[in-house]
C-alpha cells in the first residue's frame, strides 16, 4: 500500500497536471500579453500618435530624459485627426500630461 503512493499511475497523474499547469500559465502569459498590448494601442489611438513615437517617448520616459509627443500637424476641432477618423468619432483621449504613467 505505501508503495503504490509512488506507482506509476501516480506518478503519470502526476506529470499529467504539471503539464496541465504549464500550459494554463503560458494560455495566461499569452493573455496579459494581449492585455497590455492592447492598451499600448489604444494609448496611440488616444493621443493620435504612431507606435514608434509612443515607445521612444516611454523609453525615454523610463530612462528620466526629456521628452514630449509633438503631433506632426496641430490639429482643430473641425479637422480629421491624425488617424484619419473626423473627431467626433466618440474616441476617448487621454491628457498628454497623465504621460502613459498607467502603463
Amino acid at each position: 500500500m505505501g508503495g503504490e503512493r509512488f506507482g506509476k499511475g501516480n506518478l503519470q497523474r502526476a506529470l499529467a497536471m504539471k503539464e496541465d499547469y504549464e500550459v494554463e500559465e503560458k494560455k495566461q502569459a499569452a493573455a496579459d500579453v494581449l492585455f497590455q498590448h492592447s492598451k499600448f494601442v489604444m494609448a496611440c489611438i488616444g493621443n493620435q500618435v504612431r507606435p514608434c513615437d509612443l515607445r521612444l517617448h516611454l523609453m525615454k520616459e523610463i530612462s528620466g530624459l526629456p521628452t514630449s509627443l509633438k503631433r506632426e500637424l496641430p490639429q482643430t476641432a473641425a479637422s480629421p485627426d491624425a488617424m484619419g477618423e473626423s473627431s467626433s468619432s466618440g474616441m476617448a483621449r487621454l491628457d498628454k500630461a497623465d504621460s502613459f504613467r498607467a502603463l
